[in-house]
């Protein structure tokens, strides 16, 4: 891959993974409620269910939508309806508390894994960066090279969304605050829909 197409790359898999959206937001949320321990697993579904979907998407996704475009609807309006899930659950999760057992549970690997497929902005970012950054003539190279470059990415900015949560977790002790900061996360879940169904 030509180092002025990497460079783009590398912009394009910051942006898009750095940037403000559902796994961000769900990150941050199990970060306050749950800390960074019990978050793993929610860090490495998210990294192994992109990871897929990428695949899938090279393979032919992007060919399937553009032959039989209610399968990108069925998959919106299921997406859609599971952020909406999600948004309730984090408006209503209590703050994690030293003193009193948890009751709510993190998202779990498959859970976070299988979101993948319903996520806009993974799907968004899995059909670009092939159309983009694959070059039929250097298929294997290319999709290499992606990644790659997509995985490290997807680590890095859920463990720093999810780092963010654990650092306002001590900010939020105060249980009042806490589930003011839940239901802020749990608008802006909502909010990151809107994208989707315009």
């Amino acid at each position: 891959m030509p180092i002025d197409m990497f460079s783009a790359l590398v912009a394009f898999a910051a942006a898009m993974a750095f940037t403000p959206g559902p796994n961000n937001i769900m990150v941050t949320a199990s970060g306050v409620n749950f800390g960074f321990a019990r978050t793993i697993p929610h860090i490495l579904g998210i990294t192994f269910g992109f990871f897929v979907l990428v695949s899938v998407c090279a393979a032919g996704l992007g060919a399937a939508f553009a032959a039989y475009p209610p399968l990108q609807v069925a998959l919106k309006v299921a997406g859609a309806l599971y952020l909406l899930w999600l948004a309730w659950k984090i408006a209503t999760s209590a703050p994690a508390s030293d003193d009193e057992p948890q009751v709510a549970e993190p998202i779990s690997f498959w859970q976070a894994a299988l979101f993948q497929w319903l996520n806009p902005k993974a799907l968004v970012a899995a059909l670009s960066g092939v159309a983009l950054y694959v070059r039929p003539a250097h298929w294997v190279a290319d999709f290499t090279v992606l990644q790659i470059v997509y995985t490290v990415a997807t680590i890095l900015a859920v463990a720093t969304w999810t780092g963010f949560g654990v650092a306002l977790r001590r900010v939020l002790a105060d249980p009042k605050h806490a589930r003011i900061f839940n239901f802020a996360m749990a608008l802006l879940l909502v909010a990151s829909i809107v994208p989707m169904v315009i």
